[in-house]
Protein backbone atom coordinates (compact mmCIF):
# COMPACT_ATOMS: atom_id res chain seq x y z
CA UNK A 1 0.00 0.00 0.00
CA UNK A 2 1.40 3.94 -0.54
CA UNK A 3 0.18 6.86 0.99
CA UNK A 4 1.13 10.63 0.59
CA UNK A 5 2.16 10.18 -3.16
CA UNK A 6 4.21 7.20 -4.37
CA UNK A 7 6.39 6.23 -0.89
CA UNK A 8 6.65 2.55 -0.99
CA UNK A 9 8.23 2.49 2.61
CA UNK A 10 6.29 -0.17 4.27
CA UNK A 11 3.41 0.25 6.49
CA UNK A 12 0.80 -1.15 7.55
CA UNK A 13 -0.20 -4.08 5.08
CA UNK A 14 -4.15 -5.34 4.58
CA UNK A 15 -5.24 -8.92 4.82
CA UNK A 16 -8.63 -8.79 3.90
CA UNK A 17 -11.29 -11.76 3.24
CA UNK A 18 -13.43 -11.88 -0.05
CA UNK A 19 -16.20 -14.20 -0.86
CA UNK A 20 -18.21 -14.30 -3.95
CA UNK A 21 -21.41 -16.43 -4.63
CA UNK A 22 -22.95 -17.08 -8.12
CA UNK A 23 -26.47 -18.86 -8.36
CA UNK A 24 -30.15 -18.53 -10.12
CA UNK A 25 -31.67 -20.54 -7.42
CA UNK A 26 -30.49 -19.06 -3.78
CA UNK A 27 -30.15 -15.81 -2.01
CA UNK A 28 -26.75 -15.33 -3.46
CA UNK A 29 -26.79 -12.08 -0.73
CA UNK A 30 -27.86 -13.79 2.19
CA UNK A 31 -25.13 -16.39 1.49
CA UNK A 32 -22.94 -13.87 1.26
CA UNK A 33 -23.38 -12.23 4.38
CA UNK A 34 -22.84 -15.58 5.95
CA UNK A 35 -19.70 -15.98 3.87
CA UNK A 36 -18.14 -12.65 5.67
CA UNK A 37 -19.42 -13.94 9.00
CA UNK A 38 -16.72 -16.68 8.99
CA UNK A 39 -14.20 -14.64 7.31
CA UNK A 40 -14.19 -11.73 10.01
CA UNK A 41 -11.34 -12.82 11.58
CA UNK A 42 -9.40 -11.67 8.23
CA UNK A 43 -10.68 -7.79 8.56
CA UNK A 44 -12.71 -6.21 11.61
CA UNK A 45 -12.45 -2.37 10.23
CA UNK A 46 -15.03 -2.52 7.39
CA UNK A 47 -17.50 -4.70 5.10
CA UNK A 48 -18.91 -4.39 2.17
CA UNK A 49 -21.71 -6.95 -0.42
CA UNK A 50 -21.75 -6.28 -4.25
CA UNK A 51 -25.06 -7.38 -6.13
CA UNK A 52 -26.14 -7.87 -9.20
CA UNK A 53 -29.59 -9.31 -10.68
CA UNK A 54 -28.03 -9.53 -14.56
CA UNK A 55 -28.51 -5.32 -15.27
CA UNK A 56 -28.37 -3.47 -12.49
CA UNK A 57 -25.24 -3.77 -9.98
CA UNK A 58 -25.43 -2.09 -6.37
CA UNK A 59 -22.85 -2.49 -3.71
CA UNK A 60 -23.33 -1.56 -0.12
CA UNK A 61 -20.66 -0.82 2.12
CA UNK A 62 -19.65 0.63 5.49
CA UNK A 63 -17.22 0.55 8.46
CA UNK A 64 -17.39 -1.86 11.15
CA UNK A 65 -17.77 -5.29 11.50
CA UNK A 66 -20.28 -7.43 9.16
CA UNK A 67 -23.27 -7.42 11.59
CA UNK A 68 -23.05 -3.82 11.72
CA UNK A 69 -22.78 -2.59 8.71
CA UNK A 70 -25.75 -4.44 7.72
CA UNK A 71 -27.66 -3.91 10.90
CA UNK A 72 -30.86 -2.90 9.94
CA UNK A 73 -30.78 -5.20 6.67
CA UNK A 74 -28.79 -7.44 4.26
CA UNK A 75 -28.95 -5.91 0.77
CA UNK A 76 -31.65 -7.43 -1.62
CA UNK A 77 -32.11 -7.04 -5.16
CA UNK A 78 -35.03 -8.61 -7.12
CA UNK A 79 -33.59 -11.73 -9.77
CA UNK A 80 -30.76 -11.14 -8.00
CA UNK A 81 -27.74 -13.88 -9.23
CA UNK A 82 -24.59 -12.55 -8.18
CA UNK A 83 -22.71 -10.99 -5.01
CA UNK A 84 -19.68 -10.79 -3.95
CA UNK A 85 -17.98 -9.77 -0.27
CA UNK A 86 -15.20 -8.43 1.09
CA UNK A 87 -13.90 -7.86 4.71
CA UNK A 88 -10.99 -5.31 5.37
CA UNK A 89 -8.20 -3.92 7.49
CA UNK A 90 -6.46 -1.12 6.67
CA UNK A 91 -3.42 0.70 6.38
CA UNK A 92 -2.26 3.38 8.92
CA UNK A 93 -4.22 6.93 7.94
CA UNK A 94 -6.69 5.32 5.23
CA UNK A 95 -9.29 3.91 7.49
CA UNK A 96 -11.82 5.62 5.26
CA UNK A 97 -15.29 5.11 3.97
CA UNK A 98 -13.90 5.41 0.63
CA UNK A 99 -11.30 2.77 0.52
CA UNK A 100 -13.98 0.20 1.76
CA UNK A 101 -14.51 -2.29 -0.62
CA UNK A 102 -15.80 -4.40 -3.02
CA UNK A 103 -15.28 -1.57 -5.70
CA UNK A 104 -18.10 -0.94 -8.57
CA UNK A 105 -17.29 1.17 -11.50
CA UNK A 106 -18.72 1.41 -14.76
CA UNK A 107 -17.05 1.50 -17.97
CA UNK A 108 -17.38 1.32 -21.34
CA UNK A 109 -17.70 -2.52 -21.21
CA UNK A 110 -20.12 -2.68 -18.95
CA UNK A 111 -19.96 -2.97 -14.97
CA UNK A 112 -17.62 -4.14 -12.61
CA UNK A 113 -17.48 -4.85 -9.11
CA UNK A 114 -14.17 -6.22 -7.22
CA UNK A 115 -12.65 -7.45 -3.93
CA UNK A 116 -8.99 -7.46 -3.10
CA UNK A 117 -7.05 -9.30 -0.60
CA UNK A 118 -3.67 -8.90 -0.74
CA UNK A 119 -0.89 -6.25 -2.08
CA UNK A 120 0.80 -4.74 -5.10
CA UNK A 121 4.01 -4.35 -5.22
CA UNK A 122 3.99 -2.19 -8.61
CA UNK A 123 0.75 -0.70 -7.75
CA UNK A 124 2.60 3.27 -7.17
CA UNK A 125 4.30 2.91 -10.50
CA UNK A 126 1.22 1.90 -12.68
CA UNK A 127 -1.11 4.18 -10.77
CA UNK A 128 1.50 7.10 -11.24
CA UNK A 129 1.58 5.99 -15.04
CA UNK A 130 -2.11 6.03 -15.05
CA UNK A 131 -2.07 9.66 -13.60
CA UNK A 132 0.03 10.64 -16.26
CA UNK A 133 -2.44 9.78 -18.55
CA UNK A 134 -5.35 11.38 -17.22
CA UNK A 135 -7.21 8.68 -15.37
CA UNK A 136 -8.57 9.99 -12.13
CA UNK A 137 -8.36 7.81 -8.56
CA UNK A 138 -11.33 8.31 -6.09
CA UNK A 139 -9.68 6.20 -3.21
CA UNK A 140 -5.82 5.36 -2.10
CA UNK A 141 -6.51 1.66 -1.97
CA UNK A 142 -4.02 -0.09 -4.73
CA UNK A 143 -7.21 -2.58 -5.66
CA UNK A 144 -8.32 1.24 -7.56
CA UNK A 145 -5.32 0.42 -9.76
CA UNK A 146 -6.49 -3.18 -11.13
CA UNK A 147 -10.23 -1.63 -11.61
CA UNK A 148 -8.52 0.96 -14.14
CA UNK A 149 -6.31 -1.77 -15.81
CA UNK A 150 -9.15 -3.81 -16.83
CA UNK A 151 -11.43 -0.66 -18.03
CA UNK A 152 -8.32 0.51 -19.63
CA UNK A 153 -7.92 -2.47 -21.40
CA UNK A 154 -8.36 -2.69 -25.03
CA UNK A 155 -9.17 -6.60 -25.42
CA UNK A 156 -12.45 -7.56 -26.46
CA UNK A 157 -14.09 -10.01 -23.56
CA UNK A 158 -14.08 -9.81 -20.18
CA UNK A 159 -12.13 -12.69 -19.77
CA UNK A 160 -9.01 -11.17 -21.66
CA UNK A 161 -9.12 -7.62 -20.22
CA UNK A 162 -9.12 -8.96 -16.75
CA UNK A 163 -5.83 -11.55 -17.56
CA UNK A 164 -3.98 -8.99 -19.52
CA UNK A 165 -4.71 -6.99 -16.27
CA UNK A 166 -3.45 -9.72 -14.35
CA UNK A 167 -0.05 -9.85 -16.05
CA UNK A 168 1.48 -6.38 -15.89
CA UNK A 169 0.26 -6.56 -11.63
CA UNK A 170 2.87 -7.94 -9.39
CA UNK A 171 2.62 -9.17 -5.45
CA UNK A 172 0.03 -10.98 -3.59
CA UNK A 173 -3.83 -11.12 -5.08
CA UNK A 174 -6.70 -12.71 -4.46
CA UNK A 175 -9.69 -11.63 -5.94
CA UNK A 176 -13.66 -11.74 -6.63
CA UNK A 177 -15.09 -9.63 -9.64
CA UNK A 178 -18.01 -9.74 -10.67
CA UNK A 179 -19.71 -8.60 -13.77
CA UNK A 180 -23.91 -7.83 -14.60
CA UNK A 181 -23.35 -12.10 -15.63
CA UNK A 182 -20.27 -13.46 -14.06
CA UNK A 183 -18.77 -14.55 -11.19
CA UNK A 184 -14.57 -14.17 -11.70
CA UNK A 185 -11.54 -15.40 -9.08
CA UNK A 186 -8.54 -15.05 -9.45
CA UNK A 187 -5.13 -15.93 -7.39
CA UNK A 188 -1.68 -14.79 -7.64
CA UNK A 189 1.36 -16.97 -9.70
CA UNK A 190 3.03 -17.51 -6.59
CA UNK A 191 0.25 -18.40 -4.49
CA UNK A 192 0.84 -15.87 -1.43
CA UNK A 193 -3.29 -15.56 -0.66
CA UNK A 194 -5.67 -18.34 -0.54
CA UNK A 195 -8.76 -18.94 -2.68
CA UNK A 196 -11.21 -21.71 -3.09
CA UNK A 197 -14.07 -23.11 -4.89
CA UNK A 198 -17.31 -24.96 -3.45
CA UNK A 199 -20.80 -25.37 -4.38
CA UNK A 200 -24.25 -26.12 -2.93
CA UNK A 201 -26.33 -29.04 -3.39
CA UNK A 202 -28.47 -26.69 -5.64
CA UNK A 203 -25.76 -25.87 -7.63
CA UNK A 204 -24.41 -22.70 -6.49
CA UNK A 205 -21.29 -21.77 -6.64
CA UNK A 206 -18.97 -19.74 -4.50
CA UNK A 207 -15.26 -18.62 -3.82
CA UNK A 208 -13.89 -18.02 -0.62
CA UNK A 209 -11.05 -16.75 0.94
CA UNK A 210 -10.73 -19.83 3.24
CA UNK A 211 -12.75 -23.37 3.35
CA UNK A 212 -14.74 -22.35 6.50
CA UNK A 213 -16.92 -19.60 4.16
CA UNK A 214 -18.11 -22.75 2.39
CA UNK A 215 -18.73 -24.71 5.52
CA UNK A 216 -21.32 -21.90 6.90
CA UNK A 217 -23.23 -21.70 4.05
CA UNK A 218 -23.15 -25.46 3.31
CA UNK A 219 -21.03 -25.51 0.45
CA UNK A 220 -19.04 -28.56 -0.66
CA UNK A 221 -15.42 -28.40 -0.92
CA UNK A 222 -14.33 -28.54 -4.85
CA UNK A 223 -10.80 -27.24 -4.99
CA UNK A 224 -8.60 -24.39 -4.38
CA UNK A 225 -7.83 -22.15 -6.84
CA UNK A 226 -3.92 -22.80 -8.16
CA UNK A 227 -1.83 -19.93 -8.01
CA UNK A 228 -1.97 -18.23 -11.49
CA UNK A 229 -5.21 -19.16 -12.42
CA UNK A 230 -8.35 -17.28 -12.82
CA UNK A 231 -12.00 -19.46 -13.07
CA UNK A 232 -15.23 -17.79 -14.82
CA UNK A 233 -18.10 -18.92 -13.15
CA UNK A 234 -21.34 -18.06 -15.21
CA UNK A 235 -24.13 -20.23 -16.56
CA UNK A 236 -22.20 -22.88 -18.62
CA UNK A 237 -20.42 -23.66 -15.56
CA UNK A 238 -16.92 -23.31 -14.20
CA UNK A 239 -14.27 -22.37 -17.00
CA UNK A 240 -10.45 -22.60 -15.99
CA UNK A 241 -8.22 -19.66 -17.27
CA UNK A 242 -4.34 -20.74 -16.33
CA UNK A 243 -2.23 -17.15 -16.76
CA UNK A 244 0.87 -17.45 -15.23
CA UNK A 245 1.22 -20.76 -13.06
CA UNK A 246 4.97 -21.77 -14.00
CA UNK A 247 6.31 -19.26 -11.45
CA UNK A 248 7.84 -20.29 -8.28
CA UNK A 249 4.91 -20.69 -5.48
CA UNK A 250 5.38 -18.72 -2.62
CA UNK A 251 2.27 -19.55 -0.04
CA UNK A 252 2.02 -17.40 3.09
CA UNK A 253 2.76 -19.52 6.47
CA UNK A 254 0.92 -16.81 8.21
CA UNK A 255 -2.20 -18.59 6.78
CA UNK A 256 -1.17 -21.69 8.93
CA UNK A 257 0.34 -20.23 11.99
CA UNK A 258 -1.98 -17.10 12.45
CA UNK A 259 -4.42 -15.81 9.93
CA UNK A 260 -6.46 -18.71 8.87
CA UNK A 261 -9.70 -20.29 10.95
CA UNK A 262 -8.26 -23.62 12.53
CA UNK A 263 -11.32 -25.38 10.71
CA UNK A 264 -10.23 -24.45 7.27
CA UNK A 265 -8.21 -26.49 4.95
CA UNK A 266 -5.93 -24.60 2.53
CA UNK A 267 -4.28 -26.46 -0.28
CA UNK A 268 -4.92 -29.62 1.14
CA UNK A 269 -3.17 -28.92 4.68
CA UNK A 270 -5.53 -28.65 7.39
CA UNK A 271 -4.88 -25.31 9.33
CA UNK A 272 -5.65 -27.25 12.97
CA UNK A 273 -3.76 -29.72 12.21
CA UNK A 274 -0.75 -27.47 11.45
CA UNK A 275 -1.26 -25.81 14.66
CA UNK A 276 -1.52 -28.91 16.26
CA UNK A 277 1.84 -30.12 15.23
CA UNK A 278 3.64 -27.04 16.01
CA UNK A 279 2.99 -27.42 19.67
CA UNK A 280 3.67 -30.99 19.83
CA UNK A 281 7.00 -29.67 18.13
CA UNK A 282 7.90 -27.12 20.59
CA UNK A 283 7.42 -29.25 23.37
CA UNK A 284 10.16 -31.13 21.98
CA UNK A 285 12.22 -28.67 21.14
CA UNK A 286 11.89 -26.37 24.69
CA UNK A 287 11.27 -29.53 26.99
CA UNK A 288 10.12 -27.16 29.30
CA UNK A 289 8.56 -28.34 32.16
CA UNK A 290 5.84 -27.35 34.27
CA UNK A 291 2.76 -27.35 36.01
CA UNK A 292 -0.06 -26.43 33.67
CA UNK A 293 0.14 -25.48 29.62
CA UNK A 294 -2.35 -22.45 28.69
CA UNK A 295 -2.69 -20.59 25.28
CA UNK A 296 -3.18 -16.90 24.49
CA UNK A 297 -6.84 -17.56 23.10
CA UNK A 298 -7.55 -18.09 20.55
CA UNK A 299 -4.63 -18.17 17.90
CA UNK A 300 -2.21 -19.92 20.41
CA UNK A 301 -4.69 -22.61 21.94
CA UNK A 302 -4.81 -25.22 18.62
CA UNK A 303 -0.55 -25.33 19.29
CA UNK A 304 -1.04 -25.26 23.04
CA UNK A 305 -3.08 -28.52 23.08
CA UNK A 306 -0.64 -30.06 21.12
CA UNK A 307 2.24 -29.07 23.29
CA UNK A 308 -0.21 -30.52 25.98
CA UNK A 309 -0.68 -33.90 24.44
CA UNK A 310 3.12 -34.31 23.47
CA UNK A 311 4.52 -33.34 27.00
CA UNK A 312 1.63 -34.98 28.92
CA UNK A 313 0.78 -31.37 30.97
CA UNK A 314 -2.24 -30.53 31.24
CA UNK A 315 -3.85 -27.88 29.12
CA UNK A 316 -6.09 -25.52 31.51
CA UNK A 317 -8.08 -22.13 30.40
CA UNK A 318 -5.82 -19.62 32.27
CA UNK A 319 -7.07 -16.78 30.09
CA UNK A 320 -10.13 -15.62 29.69
CA UNK A 321 -11.10 -14.04 26.27
CA UNK A 322 -14.04 -11.04 25.89
CA UNK A 323 -15.27 -12.65 22.57
CA UNK A 324 -16.55 -8.88 21.74
CA UNK A 325 -12.62 -7.17 21.10
CA UNK A 326 -11.13 -7.87 18.15
CA UNK A 327 -7.94 -8.76 17.42
CA UNK A 328 -5.02 -6.67 18.92
CA UNK A 329 -3.21 -7.45 16.33
CA UNK A 330 -5.15 -5.80 13.73
CA UNK A 331 -6.09 -2.61 15.69
CA UNK A 332 -4.54 0.28 13.28
CA UNK A 333 -2.65 2.24 16.36
CA UNK A 334 -0.41 1.15 19.01
CA UNK A 335 -2.21 3.05 21.42
CA UNK A 336 -5.91 1.02 20.45
CA UNK A 337 -3.89 -2.49 20.88
CA UNK A 338 -2.56 -1.41 24.29
CA UNK A 339 -6.16 -0.72 25.15
CA UNK A 340 -7.66 -3.97 24.11
CA UNK A 341 -5.16 -6.06 25.59
CA UNK A 342 -6.69 -5.11 29.01
CA UNK A 343 -10.41 -4.95 27.43
CA UNK A 344 -9.41 -8.60 25.62
CA UNK A 345 -7.43 -10.80 28.25
CA UNK A 346 -7.83 -11.61 32.09
CA UNK A 347 -6.28 -14.19 33.97
CA UNK A 348 -8.03 -16.43 35.95
CA UNK A 349 -6.38 -16.71 39.85
CA UNK A 350 -7.65 -20.11 40.99
CA UNK A 351 -5.88 -21.69 38.10
CA UNK A 352 -2.58 -19.69 37.65
CA UNK A 353 -1.81 -19.16 41.27
CA UNK A 354 1.56 -20.58 42.56
CA UNK A 355 2.12 -22.58 39.40
CA UNK A 356 4.98 -22.95 36.73
CA UNK A 357 2.91 -21.78 33.67
CA UNK A 358 3.79 -22.56 30.10
CA UNK A 359 2.20 -20.49 27.76
CA UNK A 360 1.77 -21.22 24.50
CA UNK A 361 1.17 -17.86 21.78
CA UNK A 362 1.47 -18.00 17.45
CA UNK A 363 4.10 -15.40 17.34
CA UNK A 364 5.60 -12.47 18.82
CA UNK A 365 5.62 -9.26 16.82
CA UNK A 366 6.30 -6.08 18.63
CA UNK A 367 6.74 -7.72 22.33
CA UNK A 368 4.38 -4.93 23.91
CA UNK A 369 1.21 -7.21 24.28
CA UNK A 370 3.35 -10.20 25.33
CA UNK A 371 4.46 -8.15 28.22
CA UNK A 372 1.52 -7.11 29.14
CA UNK A 373 0.14 -10.61 29.55
CA UNK A 374 3.02 -12.21 31.33
CA UNK A 375 2.90 -9.14 33.80
CA UNK A 376 -1.02 -9.97 34.06
CA UNK A 377 -0.04 -13.85 35.14
CA UNK A 378 2.23 -12.70 37.34
CA UNK A 379 -0.01 -10.66 38.78
CA UNK A 380 -2.78 -13.35 39.33
CA UNK A 381 0.48 -15.26 41.54
CA UNK A 382 1.96 -17.54 38.63
CA UNK A 383 5.43 -18.39 40.10
CA UNK A 384 6.74 -18.88 36.29
CA UNK A 385 6.17 -18.04 33.14
CA UNK A 386 7.66 -20.07 30.22
CA UNK A 387 6.56 -18.85 26.94
CA UNK A 388 6.58 -20.58 24.02
CA UNK A 389 5.78 -19.20 20.21
CA UNK A 390 4.97 -21.43 17.87
CA UNK A 391 6.58 -19.54 14.71
CA UNK A 392 10.56 -18.55 14.73
CA UNK A 393 11.27 -14.91 15.54
CA UNK A 394 9.85 -12.59 12.76
CA UNK A 395 12.44 -10.29 12.09
CA UNK A 396 11.68 -8.76 8.95
CA UNK A 397 8.27 -6.83 7.16
CA UNK A 398 6.27 -8.63 4.69
CA UNK A 399 5.32 -7.24 1.68
CA UNK A 400 2.58 -8.81 0.58
CA UNK A 401 -0.67 -7.80 2.71
CA UNK A 402 0.32 -8.97 5.92
CA UNK A 403 0.06 -6.67 8.95
CA UNK A 404 3.77 -6.95 10.14
CA UNK A 405 5.11 -3.66 10.16
CA UNK A 406 7.89 -1.44 9.51
CA UNK A 407 10.86 -3.71 10.32
CA UNK A 408 12.13 -0.94 13.38
CA UNK A 409 8.63 -1.65 15.24
CA UNK A 410 9.39 -5.74 14.65
CA UNK A 411 11.25 -6.65 18.13
CA UNK A 412 13.19 -9.40 16.63
CA UNK A 413 14.88 -6.99 14.21
CA UNK A 414 16.48 -4.85 16.97
CA UNK A 415 16.89 -7.06 19.70
CA UNK A 416 18.37 -11.27 20.31
CA UNK A 417 16.29 -14.00 21.68
CA UNK A 418 16.91 -13.67 25.26
CA UNK A 419 16.26 -9.74 24.87
CA UNK A 420 13.10 -10.24 24.11
CA UNK A 421 13.43 -12.46 26.67
CA UNK A 422 13.80 -9.57 29.44
CA UNK A 423 11.61 -7.29 27.21
CA UNK A 424 8.42 -9.34 27.98
CA UNK A 425 9.80 -10.57 31.47
CA UNK A 426 9.48 -13.88 30.56
CA UNK A 427 11.45 -17.01 33.16
CA UNK A 428 12.07 -18.10 29.43
CA UNK A 429 11.25 -18.17 25.99
CA UNK A 430 11.56 -20.69 23.16
CA UNK A 431 10.66 -19.86 19.31
CA UNK A 432 9.73 -22.18 17.04
CA UNK A 433 12.61 -23.23 14.88
CA UNK A 434 12.02 -22.69 11.05
CA UNK A 435 12.72 -26.30 10.20
CA UNK A 436 10.76 -27.55 13.20
CA UNK A 437 7.70 -25.22 11.35
CA UNK A 438 8.43 -26.52 8.13
CA UNK A 439 7.51 -29.97 9.14
CA UNK A 440 4.12 -28.77 10.31
CA UNK A 441 3.07 -28.38 6.99
CA UNK A 442 3.36 -31.86 5.47
CA UNK A 443 0.41 -31.88 3.44
CA UNK A 444 2.75 -28.17 1.80
CA UNK A 445 5.79 -28.71 -0.79
CA UNK A 446 7.67 -26.89 1.68
CA UNK A 447 9.95 -25.12 -0.86
CA UNK A 448 6.39 -23.91 -1.94
CA UNK A 449 6.04 -21.71 1.05
CA UNK A 450 7.14 -18.35 1.62
CA UNK A 451 9.27 -17.51 4.90
CA UNK A 452 10.93 -14.27 4.09
CA UNK A 453 9.35 -12.36 7.22
CA UNK A 454 11.93 -15.21 9.55
CA UNK A 455 14.97 -15.07 6.58
CA UNK A 456 15.64 -18.44 7.56
CA UNK A 457 17.84 -18.65 10.85
CA UNK A 458 17.68 -16.04 13.54
CA UNK A 459 21.08 -14.69 14.79
CA UNK A 460 22.17 -15.39 18.13
CA UNK A 461 24.23 -12.42 19.70
CA UNK A 462 27.53 -12.85 21.00
CA UNK A 463 27.43 -14.79 24.64
CA UNK A 464 24.82 -15.96 24.29
CA UNK A 465 23.81 -19.29 25.52
CA UNK A 466 21.49 -21.66 23.83
CA UNK A 467 19.54 -24.11 25.63
CA UNK A 468 19.67 -27.77 24.42
CA UNK A 469 21.61 -26.51 20.92
CA UNK A 470 18.20 -24.64 20.21
CA UNK A 471 19.36 -21.12 18.68
CA UNK A 472 15.54 -20.30 19.57
CA UNK A 473 15.59 -20.60 23.19
CA UNK A 474 16.67 -18.70 26.00
CA UNK A 475 15.67 -19.20 30.21
CA UNK A 476 16.40 -16.63 32.39
CA UNK A 477 19.59 -17.17 35.08
CA UNK A 478 18.81 -18.63 37.88
CA UNK A 479 19.72 -17.04 41.25
CA UNK A 480 22.68 -18.64 43.31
Amino acid sequence: MYENGYNLEPKWKEECGVYGVFSRTEDVSGLTYLGLYALQHRGQESAGIALTDGAWMDVTRGMGLVNEVFRHQVPHMENQCIAIGHVRYSTTGSSLLCNTQPLMVNYAGGKIALAHNGNLTNAAEIRHDLEQQGTIFQTSIDSEVFVNLIARSRKETVEEKIIESLKKIKGAYCLTIMTEDKLIGARDPQGFRPLCLGRTEEGSYILSSESCGLDVAGAEFVRDIAPGEMVVIDDSGVKSYPFAMDEKKASCIFEYIYFARPDSVIDGQSVHDARFMMGRVLARESGFKGDIVISVPDSGTTAATGFAYESGIPFVEGLIKNRYIGRTFIQPTQKKRDTSVKLKLNAIRSVVEGKSVIMVDDSIVRGTTSGKIVKMLRQAGAKEVHMCISSPPIGYPCYYGIDTSVRKELIAATKTVEEIRQFIGADSLHFLSLEGLKSCVSAVNADDMCYACFNSAYPIAEGEKPVGDSKYVFEQPKAK
